[in-house]
């Protein structure tokens, strides 16, 4: 969002055929000079002229008058300030409001302007960027949101971060009346996955979503290439993996253990108090994944099994390294300088399992059973029995940094891509 203010959420339930040009031009002349920190109402706070309802299309039955109007859009914009604005002897923002107000000949019911999102406010995102890059920018926005797009792409971060020709897919941009010496910025990211199912209940009975069919789906084939590392758990040590390369694909086998945030959390309390690690888990020439399986259905050894982002144990992985044995950690997504750092001075390494395809991952756990924390559910410390479970080395033990190289490669070769086609 460019500009715009967060804290005015119920502006953007004005429906567009209502003069709402006219209503932000009164808060810009007023409301800011005045009163610039709004506070949403609450539910509760509601004046008792209106109705309590979850159904913005019951407003459109009520018998509006226009004092309930005027109260409810200077209600809407004031939040709990108006109360107090409403017993001053002169409130121009008031006055200024009904003779807006009363041009409406016949007013029409706030339940028709007072809405959920109109897709006349949502147009611009709804628009696909290549389409927008097909017929060209019109406006401001649409020219920021194809610099945007460009720029962001020439960085050469690629999927996950590992380089390549493509970061983002598009971008999306909101913006909103302000202040001129305010104009806040707020950045949302949003993953490509397409991960909602959308459904309409009538009331006529349950909603009938069909599944795809199998066949519709393209067969999936994995095969092993000749230079792929098969490595045993149960006997690797920490001189071999001095032996990794950042970029190197290696299939795992043998036994791991696992943890997230909250067993990382509970180990480093424990070390603080001079416990150690809890009883039956041993660190030692060991190797932790980040992750927290869901539970097993029917005859499955584990549910899915998908890493979670390393970041989160970067605060916890020094220790670990220095004072449990660990020699390495399976996950996914970047670390940070610091944690790379410590992971080159520990001469371990890091292995990034695939992001997205946590029923996958899970096809290669053959066993699995809870060692300690069971009390945390899915985030306990497990240990899971593995086959050909395949990882990419993302961190070695000299701290090249695959985050780090791949885009690096991929920004000079799309800058030389640019040069090529400029000429």
């Amino acid at each position: 969002m460019k500009g715009g203010k967060t804290s005015r959420p119920e502006l953007e339930r004005l429906n567009p055929n209502w003069p709402t040009k006219r209503v932000a031009k009164l808060i810009r002349n007023n409301l800011e000079k005045t009163h610039p920190v709004y506070h949403p109402p609450k539910v509760e706070e509601l004046p008792p002229i209106l109705p309590v309802t979850h159904s913005t299309k019951s407003l459109q039955n009520v018998d509006w008058d226009m004092g309930a109007a005027r109260h409810l859009l200077c209600r809407t914009m004031f939040g709990p300030k108006y109360p107090e604005l409403k017993e001053a002897s002169e409130n121009p923002m008031e006055i200024e409001l009904s003779s807006l107000l009363s041009t409406l000949n016949p007013p029409e019911p706030p339940g028709e302007w007072v809405n959920e999102p109109s897709p006349q406010w949502d147009a611009l995102t709804e628009e696909d960027i290549q389409e927008l890059i097909e017929r060209g920018p019109q406006t401001t926005d649409e020219k920021l949101r194809l610099e945007i797009f460009d720029r962001v792409n020439k960085l050469g971060i690629g999927a996950q971060g590992l380089g390549g020709l493509t970061t983002v897919v598009d971008v999306k941009i909101k913006s909103l009346p302000t202040h001129a010496a305010s104009k806040p910025v707020a950045m949302i990211p949003n993953c490509a996955a397409t991960r909602h199912a959308h459904f309409y209940l009538d009331g006529s009975g349950p909603a009938e979503l069909t599944p795809p069919k199998l066949e519709d789906w393209p067969e999936v084939t994995w095969e092993v290439s000749e230079n792929t590392r098969r490595v045993n758990l149960d006997e690797v040590t920490k001189e071999d993996i001095q032996e990794w390369k950042v970029g190197e694909t290696v299939l795992l086998s043998g036994k791991m253990l696992t943890g997230r945030d909250a067993a990382h959390k509970r180990i480093q309390t424990m070390m603080e108090n001079g416990e150690g690690l809890p009883e039956g888990v041993d660190l030692t020439n060991r190797f932790i994944y980040y992750v927290g399986p869901v539970d097993a259905v029917g005859d499955e050894v584990v549910g899915p099994a998908g890493p979670t982002t390393a970041t989160r144990m970067d605060k916890f992985t020094d220790m670990m390294l220095e004072k449990t044995g660990l020699i390495g950690m399976i996950g996914k997504a970047e670390r940070g300088p610091a944690t790379v750092d410590s992971i080159a001075k520990h001469k371990a390494v890091y292995l990034m399992a695939v992001g997205g395809a946590a029923y996958l991952v899970s096809k290669a756990i053959k066993k699995s059973r809870v060692v300690a924390f069971e009390d945390l559910g899915m985030e306990a410390i497990y240990e899971f029995d593995v086959e050909d479970m395949p990882v990419t080395v993302a961190v070695d033990s000299t701290g090249a940094n695959a985050h780090k190289n791949g885009p690096a490669i991929w920004k000079a070769k799309i800058e030389e891509l640019d040069a090529s086609l400029s000429k």
